[in-house]
């Protein structure tokens, strides 16, 4: 497979940079994916209690291929939190209104 490194390849450390700005984080409540063929559309959301309209915070677009990874990384993330703090509960989905973006 591509993804899987070769046992000659030099090791790369990854430096990243992280502003103050960015380090804050924005919460988002909701969560909008859209895809085409090439690539994969995410939208984090606030949305006000009570209020007919939300507000984008970050849109992220990558291609299906790092979606797949960033999937499997949650997954695997979400399952360490439930060992060590217990299942997480969902309640009842309630139906989404259809957001003009």
């Amino acid at each position: 497979m591509a993804d899987t490194p070769r046992p000659d390849a030099p090791q790369v450390q990854l430096q990243l940079q992280l502003d103050d700005a960015v380090a804050g984080g924005q919460y988002a409540n909701l969560a909008l994916i859209n895809h085409t063929d090439a690539e994969f559309t995410l939208d984090f959301v606030y949305v006000q209690p009570q209020q007919p309209r939300g507000r984008v915070h970050s849109r992220i677009i990558t291609s299906p291929r790092h979606m797949k990874r960033l999937l499997a990384a949650i997954q695997e993330n979400v399952e360490r939190y439930e060992s060590r703090h217990g299942p997480i509960q969902l309640e009842a989905m309630e139906v989404v209104p259809q957001w003009k973006i």
